[in-house]
């Protein structure tokens, strides 16, 4: 409100009216959140509960290790023994309010999270059935390579490489599109970048373990392959 009223000056001690009355400005807070923590600062004045006239319920913020409800009953007594004519609402945490606020955005990231679980689950079962596909009309290949004198180390190498190269190329073609289409989630991220390095690196370390994962059982199927009866099938 002060940037937006009074730009280029000092907000201090300036005076505005209100509702027919004379305000005269003594201190500058820090912009707030009210509704979502995403929103764009709002022009707000604050004035002492005695000077409030707007006539809107008050609030109070009570640091305590008891739940709302076992305070109910003191906060009640401690109000009428102020005022008779005062009756308190609910309590509820603090915590609890901005539940409330961030649901839509709670809600998004958990749907994304849903969908993202999703895909990578669809990714590493179409890995797998690609590596098993490619074990198979390999057979005559592995075991040539087995009656060459390949160990099981080596044939399992041969098969997770093949598998790991389908991964690093789908690892750099997704990392070039999130980061062309990661600006469109700003709005559902809170003090976080929508190119967080910690968060992109996360998600190549996942999809590199899941994808190892998705080629191990075919290349550990490719060692017990009979090279003796792979040659002879072929």
């Amino acid at each position: 409100m002060a940037a937006k009223y009074w730009l280029g000056k000092n907000a201090l001690g300036q005076r505005l009216k209100v509702r027919d009355r004379w305000l005269q400005i003594i201190g500058i807070a820090k912009n707030a959140n009210y509704r979502t923590k995403i929103e764009a600062p709002t022009p707000f004045l604050y004035v002492p509960l005695r000077q409030n006239f707007v006539g809107v319920r008050n609030s109070l913020l009570i640091r305590t290790r008891e739940t709302p409800g076992a305070i109910m009953n003191s906060l009640a007594r401690e109000v009428h023994a102020l005022d008779p004519t005062l009756a308190p609402g609910v309590a509820y945490r603090l915590q609890e309010q901005v539940d409330r606020m961030s649901y839509s955005q709670r809600l998004a990231v958990t749907l994304v999270a849903l969908f993202g679980g999703m895909a990578l689950f669809l990714a590493a079962i179409g890995l797998y059935a690609v590596m098993s596909y490619s074990v198979s009309q390999g057979t005559r290949e592995l075991g040539l390579r087995m009656a060459l004198g390949a160990g099981t180390r080596d044939l399992l190498r041969l098969v997770a490489l093949r598998g790991l190269r389908l991964t690093t190329a789908g690892i750099v073609i997704g990392a070039i599109a999130a980061v062309l289409l990661t600006r469109l989630m700003g709005n559902l991220l809170y003090q976080v970048s929508p190119r967080d390095p910690v968060a992109f690196g996360s998600a190549v370390v996942v999809i590199t373990m899941v994808s190892f994962a998705a080629c191990f059982l075919p290349a550990w199927r490719a060692t017990r392959i009979d090279p003796v009866r792979a040659l002879h099938d072929q």
